[in-house]
């Protein structure tokens, strides 16, 4: 056929052999037999040689892989070769008042998947947490959050007081991320105030605004819907919308009784936004009425109405002139009032 022809002999090799027909122009192959003409030892020889190139080629052989064994591959590592851990801090003392016991029910219930030895030293921790935080120790407050961290790391109140130390320190990126892990392992949604709050302090308001329009947001119980509004005003303010910020927050202030543990706060949240709007009278209103029921110093209220600005009071009475020669010359070394300069108060005057 002419298409036969026309093909290489190679492949007109390859087939006839395959097929075990005559080859083309050649002698021709019975019962299996080697070609007419040829030698016997041939088709040993290309068996032969396929199998040492299949050695060669297609992957090492027996002695290949013995000597490599032997002085190649040595096994996995051990893990200390590996990595090597820097030392684990050591944890701050706890007095003896510093225990689980001293915690709150709902906390207490957290720490029941701990052993109880390791159960009573977070706790420990944890209590420390809250009075540093108190103090404004931020530094011991951080080295018990951390302690208590290493120590139960996969407990969400645990890290959700690391997250809240981190807060107060204002770092912001540090806190969100403790505030996220606490969220995803206790599946519980009150932290996204102070989420949205870590945001603004990221200088992403808008990603704040977000996070309080969501389906978890609506679901939040009172107090922490108020401080999601006080939030969502700040960010307002972030963006320049001050207005929409009053709005914000104008209902939680005017409706309210002041005996709401969150009352101070929106009030002093609703005097900035008057202020920022340029109403000072107004601010000034809500200031003092924040501070007139801020009773534990949460804010600054006093101190903007100035009320927290003792007045200057001079003793000029004196009860012998020695006495007044030495109140002379403290005045003259250290300014009016009390040793070092520093103004005497109201009951000293009396």
């Amino acid at each position: 056929m002419n298409d036969k022809r026309d093909r290489p002999d190679g492949d007109r090799e390859g087939r006839d052999e395959r097929r075990g027909g005559p080859r083309h122009g050649g002698g021709s192959r019975q019962g299996g037999g080697p070609r007419q003409g040829g030698s016997q030892r041939r088709p040993e020889r290309r068996e032969e040689r396929r199998r040492d190139d299949r050695g060669r080629a297609g992957g090492p052989s027996r002695s290949d892989r013995d000597d490599r064994g032997r002085s190649g591959y040595q096994g996995r590592p051990e893990r200390d070769d590996r990595e090597r851990r820097p030392p684990r801090p050591k944890d701050p003392e706890l007095p003896e008042d510093a225990h689980a016991g001293v915690l709150d029910r709902t906390l207490r219930a957290e720490l029941r998947t701990l052993s109880k030895e390791n159960a009573e030293g977070v706790g420990g921790h944890l209590v420390m947490v809250g009075r540093f935080l108190d103090a404004e120790d931020f530094d011991q407050a951080l080295a018990h959050a951390e302690a208590a961290s290493r120590r139960a790391g996969r407990v969400p109140v645990v890290r959700e007081a690391l997250g809240l130390v981190h807060y107060r320190r204002g770092e912001w990126a540090k806190a969100l991320t403790e505030f996220r892990t606490a969220r995803r392992m206790s599946g519980t949604h009150h932290l996204l105030p102070l989420m949205a709050d870590c945001e603004r302090g990221l200088g992403r308001p808008e990603r704040a605004l977000e996070l309080a329009v969501t389906r978890e947001a609506r679901t939040l119980g009172a107090a922490e819907q108020v401080e999601l509004a006080i939030v969502v005003a700040g960010a307002r303010g972030d963006l320049g919308q001050h207005a929409a910020a009053v709005l914000e927050l104008k209902d939680l202030a005017t409706r309210g009784t002041g005996r709401e543990p969150w009352a101070a706060r929106v009030r002093y949240a609703y005097a900035a936004a008057l202020e920022a709007v340029g109403r000072p009278d107004e601010a000034a209103l809500w200031f003092q009425r924040a501070a007139d029921v801020d009773e534990t110093g949460e804010t600054d209220a006093a101190e903007v109405i100035g009320l927290e600005d003792e007045p200057l009071v001079l003793d000029l009475v004196g009860d012998d002139d020695e006495h007044d020669g030495e109140e002379n010359a403290e005045g003259d070394q250290g300014g009016q009032g009390a040793p070092g300069g520093k103004p005497t108060g109201r009951d000293d005057a009396q």
